[in-house]
């Protein structure tokens, strides 16, 4: 029974009203010695108990998309068939362009929403490079199939969730696709392919998107393998110019760092409520090692490039949730580097869902600026925004607080 299948649900609910029912009919009913009635009794209360806590999780689960079946939920899975020491680029010295195109069969994906507006295809991806082996969720804009689009390349958005959390959350949760078509269709935000590839890839562990060999090579999967499939079976636009990548939590550190490390696959990147150093998330696999966390930290990466590169960065978040990360970003940004920080008020909400999915439709407006048909060829830069009130040592990290790191999905 898939955990987040409605047959689950309807076994959770119907688990909740039997235990409900079991104490009012037999309370008084159980025969025996006190010691037997008593521990009958015990049974029904912790039976309540526990499918009042099941239903609760699957309710919560299905809400925020933090885990897609049951060897997520229970830690095991694991989808790295290999992790070679591929080396600084990530590619192993491969020239991605000399390898064979990648044929893929896609599927109707099952799941909440994932059928709405025109659905969401899946395919199984067997990573060239990476030695990757998961699910990539695929979402064409209206425009795709239509005779006077025949001939055209479109714009791509790969789309990354936090941890724990489903490829699927940006459909099913976010409702990414459905929020869009709308404005697809009346000209509003460009008809950008929408890709969702598995960012949990270890048991019990944020992979950061970095790769670390023996490990995983989570970096190369989503830059490179991911695109390329992309590529060979969509008619999408070549990298970097056609090519952003977005996140929330998680997803949205993973979603600078990739932007940030290679200007050359990607042009634009959006953060929201995000955090620049890996030690943001409890269970980062980069934040283990200290030259590790030094190499997948945005912000270092930034500082560190003698010509800075030509991306554009959207960060979102709320004071101590993201805010920082995008101040001290924008703080050292050089041209052709771009960064937009919005402060978002406590009122807004938390670190959740009802948080970031407000923000789909303003952030894909500014991505379609940027890699949308007809971008701009430099992007201006923001207007400066006040970091008045911020901690001098948060904005030189942009790490995200503590207590914020907690609550992260």
């Amino acid at each position: 029974m898939s955990l987040t299948g409605t047959p689950f649900l309807l076994t959770a609910i119907a688990l909740v009203a039997v235990a409900l029912v079991l104490p009012l009919v037999l309370w008084s009913r159980i025969p025996g010695p006190a010691f037997l009635r008593s521990t009958a009794r015990m049974l029904m209360l912790l039976f309540a108990q526990g499918t009042a806590i099941t239903l609760v999780f699957v309710l919560a689960n299905n809400a925020n998309s933090l885990y897609d079946n049951w060897s997520d939920l229970l830690g095991t899975g694991n989808h790295v068939q290999a992790a070679a020491d591929l080396g600084a680029d990530g590619t192993g010295g491969v020239q991605v362009r000399d390898l064979p195109r990648v044929h893929q069969t896609f599927a109707e994906s099952d799941g909440p929403a994932m059928r709405q507006a025109g659905g969401v295809r899946v395919t199984q991806l067997h990573g060239q490079v990476s030695g990757v082996n998961a699910e990539v969720y695929v979402w064409l804009p209206p425009q795709y199939n239509e005779p006077a689009y025949r001939n055209r390349k479109f714009p791509v958005v790969e789309l990354l969730p936090g941890y724990p959390g489903s490829a699927k959350a940006w459909f099913g949760s976010l409702k990414v696709h459905e929020q869009l078509l709308p404005l697809m269709r009346d000209g509003q935000v460009a008809p950008f392919i929408l890709v969702a590839p598995r960012t949990t890839l270890l048991a019990k562990m944020d992979t950061g998107c970095a790769n670390v060999p023996g490990k995983v090579n989570a970096d190369t999967w989503l830059s490179i393998d991911v695109p390329k499939m992309v590529t060979d079976n969509f008619r999408a636009k070549a990298a970097p110019d056609g090519w952003g990548v977005a996140g929330y939590s998680a997803g949205a550190h993973c979603a600078t760092k990739l932007a940030v490390a290679h200007p050359d696959r990607y042009r634009a990147a959006v953060s929201m409520s995000g955090y620049n150093d890996p030690i943001g998330e409890r269970n980062s696999l980069p934040a283990r090692n200290l030259e590790l966390r030094r190499r997948n930290n945005p912000f270092l990466l930034l500082r560190a490039d003698r010509v800075p590169p030509r991306v554009a960065l959207y960060y979102s978040g709320e004071v101590h949730d993201g805010y920082e990360a995008g101040a001290a970003l924008q703080q050292i940004a050089k041209p052709p580097t771009t960064v937009q920080v919005v402060l978002l008020p406590r009122s807004a909400g938390g670190h959740n869902m009802a948080l970031w999915r407000p923000q789909v439709t303003e952030v894909f407006r500014w991505l379609t600026l940027q890699i949308g048909p007809g971008a701009r060829a430099k992007a201006s830069p923001p207007p400066s925004l006040s970091s008045a009130g911020s901690r001098h040592a948060a904005l030189a990290s942009g790490s995200a607080s503590r207590e914020a790191a907690a609550r992260r999905p």
